[in-house]
């Protein structure tokens, strides 16, 4: 479930996402699986080629590609989240729920 985020913001990804451009998309999460982590980055793109590559260059496997719902993406947790993050000057992202 995504929170803290707008409409407009969830519909700019899809549509990035679906154009095959590497998109990204950061928003508070729960899951009781991983209750330290406050956010998550959703990491898509309709080209699956280009996102195993862009994968790649993080060693992040293909195999974590969630290809559900029309929308293949990566999801980066914790402190992976952050390095990649900083590594693509998008820490913006994440310091917009810091609190």
């Amino acid at each position: 479930m995504a929170f803290g985020i707008k409409r407009d913001e969830l519909v700019t990804w899809k549509n990035k996402v679906k154009e095959g451009e590497i998109a990204f998309l950061t928003h508070y999460w729960y899951d009781p699986r991983f209750p330290e982590v406050k956010t998550v980055t959703k990491v898509g793109c309709a080209d699956l080629e280009k996102l195993i590559a862009w994968g790649k260059q993080y060693n992040i496997p293909a195999k974590y590609i969630d290809n559900r719902y029309d929308f293949p993406h990566f999801d980066l947790l914790g402190e992976r989240q952050v390095e990649i993050m900083s590594s693509e000057n998008k820490l913006d992202q994440l310091q917009r729920f810091k609190r």
